[in-house]
């Protein structure tokens, strides 16, 4: 690697055990004073809405509580109005890569009608109209990419568009530790492995750099030793602690690379089949390396090194095939669907599905060509 260019956004990150509680002492050090809050209703059984009220009183002045996954189009739409009637200046976005992606559209959004212009940025450094907050609840990695996706219902074809911008990465990030204590181990699985796919996509994206590298490698190897252990019992904040610090590392590695196949599949899964994000990234991951490692394999080879994978004396290709070996035994352990029907996908979908993918600007740039739909079929057929 002898050439690169990437983007870098300002951005203060605060990663502490109880650091929720210093929200309120964070955003004074900014100009905001109308916030909005985006979260899904669980945020507000396990009382973590009543934790962020508690810490902005008065600045708080609108919540939106009913996000669903994969940031729907009419509830992005409920979100702005609720965000222009109440003269928001930020949005924070508490929970998931939904409610922050609700965020991120919001942001955006209320850009283009305060502005009366595309929101997108002109140059790298341009800065947003309204800045996002985010407080990650699980491992998605959302907080710290300048990406987003809404799903969109048109012509009877269900579809999510992802957007990339520099102007919506977040302006403050608070990761604590502590609010993952009670994310379900489904949930806990699922998006461990998001985070993992975000560090292995980094790892040989066709955009990669130092940083990124260096970044996803650390991450890799904290998912791999934290995330069996958060699985198993829910309240080892150590773990926790160490698996937030490898999704944080993931989203550090992933938010100025460009991703690739994996994603782009994921995202068809997610936006047209309706399979959780974290399902489509457990059933996926495996596929889509393999479909790679004649590309890659050096660069996985690092990735089984990163997983603790000791092989010294064998072949690239070797080493990148222990590496998915080893993502499917970690798979195997969260007792997560590795088959796409078990995910509700019917095969009759699949043709309509891999049609999709190829639109997909991350599976354009993915570093092994797709040559037409029929690749991306065998790869569906592959996970069915």
């Amino acid at each position: 690697m002898t050439q690169f260019n990437y983007t870098a956004y300002a951005q203060e990150i605060i990663f502490a055990a109880g650091g929720l509680a210093r929200l309120g002492e964070a955003v004074d050090h900014f100009p905001w004073r109308r916030l909005m809050l985006c979260a899904s209703p669980s945020l507000r059984a396990n009382g973590h809405i009543a934790t962020v009220e508690a810490a902005l009183g008065a600045r708080l002045v609108a919540t939106y509580e009913r996000t669903q996954s994969h940031v729907l189009d009419f509830q992005l739409a409920e979100a702005l109005a609720m965000a222009g009637a109440a003269n928001i200046d930020a949005v924070i976005g508490l929970g998931g890569g939904s409610p922050i992606g609700l965020a991120k559209a919001v942001s955006s959004a209320l850009e283009e009608q305060r502005s009366g212009r595309p929101a997108r940025a002109a140059f790298p450094t341009d800065q947003p109209l309204v800045p996002v907050i985010a407080i990650p609840t699980t491992y998605a990695g959302s907080e710290m990419t300048p990406v987003y996706g809404v799903t969109h219902q048109t012509e009877g074809t269900t579809r999510k568009i992802t957007v990339r911008d520099a102007k919506i990465a977040p302006k403050l990030v608070i990761y604590d530790p502590s609010l993952t204590l009670n994310l379900p181990p489904s949930l806990t699985a699922g998006t461990g492995i998001n985070a993992l796919a975000h560090c292995i996509e980094a790892v040989y994206s066709v955009t990669r750099h130092p940083l990124s590298t260096a970044a996803a490698l650390s991450g890799i190897g904290a998912i791999t030793r934290a995330l069996p252990r958060c699985y198993r019992n829910s309240n080892d904040l150590a773990a926790r602690t160490e698996m937030l610090m490898g999704a944080h590392l993931g989203g550090v590695a992933l938010a100025n690379v460009a991703m690739g196949l994996h994603h782009g599949l994921c995202h068809v899964l997610g936006g047209t089949a309706g399979v959780p994000h974290g399902v489509a990234n457990a059933i996926i991951l495996p596929h889509a390396m393999r479909f790679n490692l004649d590309a890659t394999a050096p660069l996985l080879a690092q990735v089984a090194e990163a997983m603790g994978v000791t092989m010294p004396t064998q072949s690239n290709n070797s080493k990148a095939e222990a590496a998915i070996q080893a993502v499917e035994g970690l798979i195997g352990q969260l007792e997560l669907p590795q088959r796409l029907r078990e995910a509700g996908v019917l095969e009759a979908d699949l043709p309509q599905l891999a049609q999709l993918a190829l639109k997909s600007s991350a599976v354009q740039q993915n570093p092994k060509a797709l040559t037409g739909a029929a690749q991306a079929e065998a790869i569906f057929r592959a996970a069915w």
